[in-house]
């Protein structure tokens, strides 16, 4: 794909949604930091309905902490891996307190070093809560990033690194979350709304739903 076709693409996925942003319900860094380490193969809508409850109850480092692994597996027990999820929940919200003064630290190999962060959600964090022009490459982003040939790659770095070289500058901060909802709305996996979409003219997806 030429950079005149991207150019275009992001062009109007701005214009028709000039303020994207993680659809993952949060009121701080830190509620944000739970909540993207709770919706790994978890969807939004399941991770806020836990989130809603747990933050209600408990929503700083400290205050989680107290809780134990035992009452935070109970809270959120309706999402996937939730065993896991809750201990790396528990070990993140310790790891706060002792090193970063219960504070999200703005620097991706200290967020790695939290147990449960990756660097997809490292990236989640970086862009939502910071504003650094990274992109989390999820089921979604490397879906439509292959199907329209916007940054073709055989896995999620690959995918990561081509969307980071050739997406334009000016797009770079919010590309994220547009080509997320854009997957996720609209060029869905098993049926992709091509009749619906506004980049169908410029995709390179040659199965167009369509066509």
């Amino acid at each position: 794909m030429n950079k005149k076709k991207r150019v275009e693409i992001f062009t109007r996925l701005a214009a028709k949604n000039p303020h994207p942003t993680t659809e993952l319900i949060y009121k701080t860094n830190f509620e944000l930091l739970i909540a993207v380490m709770l919706s790994a193969q978890a969807t939004d809508t399941s991770v806020n309905k836990v989130t809603k409850r747990l933050f209600k109850i408990a929503n700083t480092p400290e205050s989680i902490s107290s809780l134990g692994v035992l009452r935070i597996t109970e809270e959120i027990k309706s999402i996937g891996l939730f065993r896991t999820k809750a201990k790396n929940v528990a070990a993140t919200c310790q790891l706060l307190i002792q090193r970063y003064n219960s504070q999200v630290p703005r620097d991706r190999s200290a967020l790695e070093s939290l147990p449960g962060v990756g660097r997809k959600t490292a990236n989640v964090v970086l862009n939502t809560a910071f504003g650094e022009a990274t992109i989390a490459v999820d089921t979604h982003i490397f879906r439509v990033s292959n199907r329209t040939k916007i940054a073709a790659g055989k896995n999620v770095n690959a995918v990561e690194q081509g969307l980071m070289k050739n997406t334009p500058k000016e797009f770079l901060r919010n590309a994220h979350h547009w080509i997320l909802l854009h997957g996720r709305y609209v060029c869905k996996a098993r049926t992709p709304d091509c009749e619906y979409c506004i980049i169908v003219d410029l995709c390179e997806f040659k199965h167009k739903s369509n066509s």
